[in-house]
């Protein structure tokens, strides 16, 4: 783990917030600040007395300066346009869930020619988007900030419809030997960490498919049937 983190392998009580396994252990201390591994589904995670308040997470965000005017941004998101956009149908319904202050995805989609609802809970916090099925779901930068991950995850599914996708951009934990100097968490918005064997775990969960076609890019597909 390095010189800044302590891997503590003894067992603790707590129940995992994707898979809501239990017991949960301690994964590492990095600078006083404890992290938890689920052994079942893989997910690694901030202890909960680290979140930061309501009013400190919407400072953070704030400090965000995205927008479709931005370039840059635009070719950070089209890491996963440029392999979803090919599985849809023209003229299909998204939903950008997590769009963020300064929406440029939906933008994106919707010069590409479909349909698209957003939804924020700091910025677009209308509810009404989140009533209906969508042909596919876009997730960017916002998977690590689920507090309770089994819930979301549970919401996208009954979102998505039957033969959508959901395409999901976030920074994969390769390495626990690493950790200690990866960049990732040291965003204190930053709250889950998803391995390839957690998404894997999800698409079992659910019944989808799952693909990466690029590094930090996961597309899951809702099977159109369901089968024994």
């Amino acid at each position: 783990m390095g010189r800044n983190a302590a891997c503590v392998t003894s067992v603790d009580v707590g129940a995992c917030p994707l898979c809501h396994s239990e017991p949960i252990r301690q994964f590492a201390i990095v600078d006083s600040t404890i992290y938890w591994r689920c052994d079942v589904c893989h997910l690694t995670f901030l202890s909960s007395e680290s979140y930061l308040s309501p009013e400190d997470e919407l400072a953070r965000y704030l400090l965000h300066e995205n927008s479709p005017e931005d370039c840059r941004y635009r070719r950070f998101l089209s890491r996963l346009t440029a392999h979803l956009i090919p599985k849809l149908q023209p003229g299909a319904h998204g939903l950008d869930f997590g769009s963020g202050p300064g929406p440029t995805l939906s933008v994106m989609l919707e010069e590409a020619g479909f349909l698209m609802a957003i939804y924020d809970p700091y910025f677009a916090p209308n509810t009404v988007p989140l009533r209906r099925t969508y042909d596919f779901i876009t997730c960017t930068e916002t998977v690590e900030h689920f507090y309770r991950p089994g819930k979301e995850f549970h919401r996208l599914d009954r979102l998505l419809r039957r033969g959508g996708w959901l395409g999901i951009m976030t920074e994969m934990l390769e390495s626990d030997q690493d950790f200690a100097t990866w960049w990732y968490h040291r965003e204190p918005t930053h709250v889950c960490f998803y391995k390839q064997e957690t998404m894997e775990w999800i698409a079992t969960r659910y019944g989808w498919r799952v693909e990466y076609p690029r590094k930090n890019v996961t597309l899951f597909y809702k099977l159109e049937k369901v089968f024994d």
